[in-house]
């Protein structure tokens, strides 16, 4: 019976694509962008000196709108560009299962996101010289950006393999993920609540990334959370398989 997956052939894809990604000027674009969307956004646009408050709030709460247009574009070229060049039958062609290479071209690309998140470690150190900030609401936020990142990572993913289209993947993408955000942003529930039952509103809300990304930012480390981003991940990236093994 043929394996559903190979641990070491899912590795072999993730060395592979990770070290594609320094090996193209367009990653260490992508890193310069981030850093000065999140740079402007946190000191100018967030006033972060003028709160004189020694934490990172007004730096996590542009993540979930900084993901929404840069990792679009990280992964729109993940299964997009495989199909209008026509890789994705010499890929096929490998001894490696849909899985393998579903999962290890995005644990590549999630754990260059994850480097991105790295690179600014910097803020850390300013609030620390600035007061004295609680760390641990600190690590527990970056992790749930780094999860949430995921979440969206494993949309665009999806959303890749539908189309040659790297600029309709792109397009897509931003909506499905924008519908992830509203639906738990707090002008989409207040509009709710004025004609919906209550239940209704808070299962719309309980799909919001920025909903279980609240928490993080709390200090909570709720398994409900964890396993919300995960069941997202897992979900859209079953769905890529799907699609990619109907298409083939």
């Amino acid at each position: 019976m043929e394996k559903l997956f190979s641990p070491k052939n899912i590795f072999t894809i993730f060395k592979r694509e990770f070290t594609g990604y320094f090996e193209s000027p367009v990653a260490y674009v992508f890193i310069i962008i981030f850093l000065l969307l999140q740079g402007f956004f946190t000191f100018n646009i967030g006033q972060f000196f003028q709160t004189d408050q020694a934490n990172l709030l007004v730096f996590f709460q542009w993540h979930p709108w900084i993901f929404l247009f840069l990792i679009p574009a990280i992964g729109m070229h993940l299964w997009a560009e495989e199909f209008r060049t026509g890789t994705i039958e010499l890929l096929m062609t490998l001894p490696v299962t849909m899985f393998d290479a579903v999962f290890g071209k995005f644990f590549a690309a999630w754990l260059f996101l994850g480097t991105v998140l790295f690179l600014t470690f910097p803020m850390i150190f300013t609030v620390m010289y600035l007061g004295n900030p609680d760390l641990g609401v600190i690590i527990c936020t970056y992790a749930g950006s780094f999860l949430m990142a995921g979440a969206f990572l494993s949309i665009c993913s999806m959303t890749s393999s539908l189309t040659k289209s790297q600029v309709v993947s792109f397009v897509i993408s931003i909506v499905l993920c924008l519908f992830f955000i509203l639906a738990g942003y707090p002008p989409v529930t207040d509009f709710l609540s004025g004609w919906a039952p209550f239940w209704i509103i808070d299962i719309i809300s309980n799909f919001s990334f920025l909903t279980h990304f609240d928490a993080f930012k709390s200090g909570v480390l709720d398994l409900r959370d964890f396993i919300y981003y995960i069941s997202i991940i897992f979900f859209m990236l079953y769905t890529n398989s799907v699609i990619i093994s109907n298409r083939k």
